[in-house]
């Protein structure tokens, strides 16, 4: 299903040019938030301090701050971009 959001966002940002609009996907990574902390509890910031690069878990508002960066201005020539906010878990 990811490749398939992948592929969807890079058909969509090729169509926008006529109404010039741009499409993006945020990938977040694992991020400390109640539900998972209440599923999976103390052994969520173990998993993060073992196999994200980073060492941590996400805080929710450094995926907002990702998020926003997509919805600004400053994001004005990204298109058809997939933005892993997930301390290096997808790529490393």
């Amino acid at each position: 299903s990811k490749a398939a959001l992948s592929n969807l966002v890079h058909n969509w940002a090729r169509q926008s040019r006529e109404r010039r609009f741009r499409v993006n996907v945020l990938s977040p990574g694992p991020t400390r938030t109640p539900g998972l902390l209440g599923a999976a509890g103390p052994e969520a910031d173990r998993f993060a301090e073992a196999v994200v690069p980073l060492g941590r878990l996400a805080d929710a508002e450094e995926i907002a701050e990702a998020a926003l960066f997509l919805a600004s201005d400053a994001s004005s020539f990204v298109t058809g971009a997939e933005l892993f906010a997930d301390g290096g878990y997808t790529r490393a």
